[in-house]
């Protein structure tokens, strides 16, 4: 089964396309599956830890998986670079300009690995805003918990992956955790006790105070500070989980959009505004000025 891609871009279409080969996929056994980006023009790199998922869980169920090397040079290099197509048989290229957050598989158990690949891939001076130390521990945490929560609340037993890009000519930098567990919408309806929507379970789990942790363990709070820093770097969020697509755009505006078939886990995807000058601190440090 060959599949096209057109335009994969950090958008509700990109994740709908991708949806749209989890769906195909889903009851493939024992096949051959190929990835065509010939007519591919655009392929936002951050989109390959959700792609990667997929791929992985169709490879999983003993289907062969094929990327054709025939695509436009500069998707080539870039998803080299960041060594996407290694997985498939494509040699990886050094990265000159160090643009790219290297697409990684992890274990469950792999806390600590994923810790420090975010200590040195992600937290970077020469790209984020100014930040103090004690919001900078904050931030670190919050991306911490997105992979604690892939790993406690999705019950994924196929990893959890994620990928990141700097775009210097767009001042954006995106970073996408995914991964392939039960997704927001059935934990929310297990702790609620009653049905709601992949959007509502979204719009749920945002609001402050709202998590499905139980115990003395903290939680609920990694993408609620996300969202408030995103908010004032005029930056965007998007969560696809199950048919619920959820954006924070860069004017402040939410958007609410179902997908025509599920996404099979969970993916987050953060876009910084690199062109931001401010600088920030938690509302604890300072007093009396308009601080975050």
């Amino acid at each position: 089964m060959k599949f096209r891609l057109g335009s994969i871009e950090s958008n509700y279409d990109g994740f709908s396309q991708l949806a749209d080969i989890a769906e195909a996929t889903k009851e493939l056994f024992w096949d051959d599956i190929e990835i065509d980006m010939m007519h591919t023009s655009w392929f936002d790199a951050n989109m390959c830890a959700p792609l990667g998922a997929i791929l992985y869980k169709a490879s999983r169920d003993l289907n062969t998986v094929k990327i054709s090397d025939k695509m436009p040079s500069r998707i080539k290099d870039i998803l080299s670079k960041n060594r996407f197509l290694s997985n498939y048989g494509i040699p990886a290229i050094y990265d000159t300009y160090g643009t790219t957050v290297e697409y990684k598989r992890f274990e469950p158990k792999d806390e600590r690995y994923f810790a420090d690949y975010i200590e040195k891939k992600l937290v970077r001076k020469d790209i984020m805003p100014e930040m103090s130390e004690a919001l900078l521990k904050k931030f670190r945490e919050s991306i911490f918990e997105i992979f604690n929560n892939a790993v406690i609340h999705s019950k994924t037993e196929m990893g959890i992956f994620s990928c990141g890009q700097y775009y210097p000519n767009q001042n954006r930098f995106d970073f996408c955790i995914a991964d392939l567990g039960v997704g927001i919408r059935q934990n929310v309806i297990k702790y609620l006790k009653k049905e709601i929507s992949a959007d509502e379970a979204i719009l749920w789990a945002l609001k402050i105070g709202n998590t499905t942790k139980t115990g003395k363990v903290p939680g609920g709070i990694g993408l609620k500070l996300l969202r408030e820093f995103i908010s004032k770097n005029k930056g965007r969020i998007q969560i696809v989980s199950d048919k619920g697509y959820w954006e924070l755009a860069k004017d402040g505006t939410e958007l609410i959009k179902t997908l025509q078939f599920p996404f099979p886990g969970t993916a987050v995807n953060i876009e910084f505004n690199t062109s931001d000058t401010h600088s920030y601190f938690l509302a604890s440090e300072i007093r009396n000025e308009d601080i975050f």
